[in-house]
């Protein structure tokens, strides 16, 4: 009998609608208490005291440029693996994403960071792909160097006090992973989490920032600022106008509207509860299983886990298959799928979008993110799976595998 497993379904239990209820019941379902609560949790869980929750990552992304001055005429380094959403909101505060190629292991790679640097550079935004901590070691010793640093033409009064590019992590795919023994969350200046539907944890629609700037900036005083840019520039949130004598407000800046709702956030605030302990170590569980189980396979190619210190946060299982291409990878991905499997491919490079045809972006500039994406299958890992569903899944691979290769 075929098993029917979907590819991300989300993770809603009794404790997570119990949390929807109350916030239902409370009488306030925008942003108020429990949009708190959330951001709590996830500064317990990165260790950064300063988070603040979003109605998506792109916001997030677009709001640390924005907050940063970066605009019309600048530059922002991208890995050209990654999500649409990375260059999206480059292009949306107007300045120029500049796409790189990335490494074996899916992340940008810092050895031709440096090559794509010019005077018009204001930030870098490496991407953890499945989970996967980019080489932020590398990526901030560059952004130190002298003569790196010569080039920095800084036009904003963030720009200046910081003195030097940007280095914000997208970091969609990695809460709860660790670089180096570091939590994600610390290991670039903003961390910006994905809490999308299918995320690790998600509040159906959502993101968060983390603030880890330097000595030279106040943290709290940059939350509250893009607390306040996120709310349309209105010094009083909707919450706080409601208590007697609130309702005068003002507008002191051009904001967004970015904020996360708590009806929203009460999903991803039950989820976060039970994360670390619970969720993460199922999809770690998981992860293992395939990993033992594809290791015996000399076609397959498997993704870190864990190594030197860093840890993934089991987003993905990106398996890749080794000596075939495109056309072949499509035709597993078929035949899997006739086994009632879900699989996936993470991702579709951006040169490869027609949005970045258009400028002019060609892929076989990027060997490396072709490579990866010719040859990558996105397999389920979520903690609602059993070992005996993930046995099938593996079976359903080896078998579309062998059917497509060797027939």
């Amino acid at each position: 009998m075929k098993e029917n497993i979907p590819f991300s379904p989300p993770y809603i239990d009794s404790d997570v609608i119990d949390e929807v209820k109350d916030a239902l019941t409370s009488g306030w379902i925008t942003t108020g208490p429990k949009v708190k609560q959330l951001e709590d949790e996830i500064s317990k869980l990165t260790g950064i005291e300063n988070v603040l929750c979003l109605n998506s990552a792109t916001s997030g992304l677009m709001l640390t440029l924005k907050w940063f001055g970066v605009g019309a005429g600048d530059e922002v380094i991208i890995p050209a693996y990654t999500y649409c959403a990375t260059a999206l909101a480059v292009y949306h505060v107007g300045a120029k994403p500049v796409i790189v190629d990335v490494r074996d292991d899916f992340n940008i790679d810092p050895g031709v960071i440096r090559k794509a640097i010019t005077k018009n550079t204001k930030a870098i935004i490496p991407v953890d792909i499945a989970g996967w901590p980019a080489d932020y070691n590398a990526i901030n010793s560059i952004v130190e160097k002298k003569d790196v640093n010569c080039l920095f033409k800084p036009d904003s009064e963030e720009q200046k006090r910081l003195g030097r590019i940007l280095i914000i992590s997208d970091a969609a795919h990695s809460l709860g992973a660790k670089y180096k023994g570091k939590p994600v969350g610390q290991t670039a200046d903003i961390t910006v989490f994905s809490l999308h539907a299918v995320k690790n944890v998600t509040s159906a629609e959502g993101g968060a920032i983390c603030m880890n700037l330097p000595g030279e900036f106040d943290n709290t005083e940059l939350y509250n600022l893009m607390r306040l840019m996120s709310l349309n520039g209105q010094t009083k949130d909707a919450f706080t106008k409601t208590k007697a004598g609130g309702w005068r407000y003002d507008i002191v800046l051009p904001g967004f509207k970015m904020n996360m709702p708590d009806v929203c956030a009460a999903i991803g605030l039950a989820q976060m509860r039970k994360y670390k302990n619970q969720l993460l170590s199922d999809r770690k569980r998981i992860a293992e299983l395939y990993f033992e189980s594809f290791q015996k396979y000399e076609w397959a190619q498997l993704p870190n886990l864990e190594l030197e210190n860093s840890i993934t946060s089991y987003h993905i299982f990106p398996l890749r298959i080794k000596a075939i291409n495109e056309n072949a990878r499509d035709l597993i991905i078929n035949e899997i799928t006739k086994h009632s499997v879900a699989v996936n491919v993470h991702f579709i490079p951006l040169p490869m979008l027609s949005i970045f045809k258009k400028m002019d972006y060609k892929i076989d500039d990027f060997p490396i993110a072709y490579d990866n994406y010719s040859r990558e299958i996105s397999l389920p890992i979520y903690p609602q799976l059993t070992n005996d569903q993930i046995k099938y899944i593996i079976k359903a691979v080896v078998s579309s595998y062998s059917k497509i290769i060797n027939d």
